[in-house]
């Protein structure tokens, strides 16, 4: 199989739902969009398949010593795993996780709560349907676990910005 050297590996709420959401709600557009002030999206060699991580990658000590008991273990968070098959948005019951990754436990609290009998299963991956009637658990329960913005990084976002 070809590999695509050409997808681009990190992408914002808004190219998300201008490569994704034609199909989307109103809606389900504006709640995505909400992600955007914290989260980017992700992906690695599966472009419908993306990982929601905090904008600044902020990494956190994950408790465990290395083996020579210098240098501590850090890893960033993974907030969510949105997969994307037909127009159809997906929430995944599992994120990306290795040696620079963890899952927040958020995400398994997510995918239990959701009431989607929707269920696809795509290679390792099971993930539930989202819709207008599940939304707002999803977007509302990362929104709660990922930290803001520093001020840091919204004053270097301001110099971009055309005032």
């Amino acid at each position: 199989m070809k590999k695509n050297h050409r997808i681009k590996r990190t992408i914002s709420a808004k190219q998300f739902i201008t490569e994704f959401g034609e199909d989307f709600s109103k809606h389900m557009k504006q709640r995505l969009l909400e992600l955007g002030t914290r989260c980017v999206f992700t992906r690695g060699d599966e472009k419908y398949l993306l990982d929601l991580k905090h904008i600044e990658h902020i990494k956190y000590d994950c408790g465990n010593d290395s083996q020579d008991g210098k240098e501590k273990c850090q890893k960033e968070p993974v907030y969510g795993q949105l997969l994307v098959n037909e127009g159809t948005l997906y929430f995944s019951g599992k994120c990306l996780e290795n040696s620079s990754y963890m899952q927040v436990p958020v995400v398994n609290e997510i995918y239990d709560g959701l009431n989607s009998n929707d269920i696809l299963t795509e290679k390792d991956v099971q993930a539930k349907k989202l819709d207008d009637t599940n939304i707002d658990y999803v977007i509302d329960n990362i929104l709660e676990v990922c930290p803001k913005v520093s001020p840091e990084h919204l004053a270097i976002l301001a110099k971009y910005i055309d005032k």
